[in-house]
């Protein structure tokens, strides 16, 4: 499909992307375009086979590249943006995994004067507690949904070339506008991680004084599995989709505060239907996470 592969950012995602590329045959060679500092971790992906080579020059990682994919945090893709503009190449491919769309068009909008028609903003939703290239997967993409969000003026042949690459390598697919994206993320996804970090660092701050964390049960292993994310990369999006989580943070200060209504007026019947709406619904999403098309 691509002769020649550049991941920005090759960490869990963007490594993770290298190596499925690479398992299905979807690119003969795979570079990394990065920095300095970031010198060690794309040397260790060059050990693990995660990619071919790697280049800290622009120049020389963009020379005959026919595909980019953006894989870093989201803050910083009005820089990237900015280090590719004097070698963006009408003829090759650009994308991202950002978690959040509408500051990435923006970052792009910014650098371009408009979101180029050759680049196709993107977020497989996957990830795990690890990060960095050791933590790449070749199967972190199977079975899990891949969203596309191209613009109006998006090529549409551009489209259905990541539309191929993503499916090949396992994703189910879904096209839908940058706005629905952010709206739909913040609260399926966003939320969950703030709602995380909140309630690990509250505990974490009593466990001092306390021997909360001795005494947890599977089930706060569980809901605080997302708080071990990597919080650089939550900081960012956080931030960037910061006029969709706000009101989402608001809503559920008020379903708390409906709660701790209920416990103090002892109703136990309105109580019991809280809890077992929660559960339908929950329910329900099981069904349709057990069916990704």
């Amino acid at each position: 499909m691509f002769e020649r592969l550049c991941i920005i950012g090759v960490g869990l995602i963007g490594g993770s992307i290298a190596k499925a590329a690479r398992a299905e045959g979807l690119c003969k060679q795979v570079v990394a375009l990065g920095r300095e500092k970031n010198l060690p971790n794309m040397q260790r992906a060059v050990e693990l086979g995660v990619i071919d080579a790697f280049y800290t020059d622009p120049a020389q990682a963009m020379a005959g590249t026919d595909c980019v994919i953006i894989c870093t945090p989201v803050g910083s893709m009005q820089a990237i943006f900015e280090q590719l503009k004097p070698y963006w190449n009408s003829q090759t491919l650009y994308s991202d995994a950002g978690s959040t769309k509408g500051s990435v068009v923006e970052a792009a909008r910014a650098v371009f004067g408009k979101v180029p028609s050759n680049f196709v903003p993107a977020h497989p939703i996957a990830g795990a507690e690890r990060s960095g290239v050791e933590a790449a997967k070749v199967d972190l993409y199977k079975n899990r949904r891949l969203i596309l969000t191209p613009l109006s003026s998006t090529d549409p042949r551009a489209v259905d070339q990541f539309n191929a690459f993503w499916r090949r390598i396992g994703s189910s697919v879904a096209i839908m506008s940058v706005e629905h994206h952010d709206t739909v993320l913040a609260a399926t996804s966003h939320l969950p991680h703030i709602l995380a970090f909140a309630l690990v660092g509250m505990l974490g701050r009593k466990d001092e004084q306390r021997e909360i964390f001795k005494y947890a049960a599977g089930g706060f292993r569980d809901f605080s599995r997302i708080a071990s994310s990597d919080p650089t990369m939550w900081q960012d999006i956080c931030l960037a989709n910061k006029q969709e989580i706000i009101p989402l943070i608001q809503q559920f200060q008020a379903e708390l505060n409906q709660v701790e209504h209920l416990l103090q007026n002892g109703d136990a019947s309105a109580l019991f239907e809280t809890f077992s709406y929660a559960k339908q619904a929950r329910q329900r999403f099981l069904e349709i996470f057990d069916d990704p098309t």
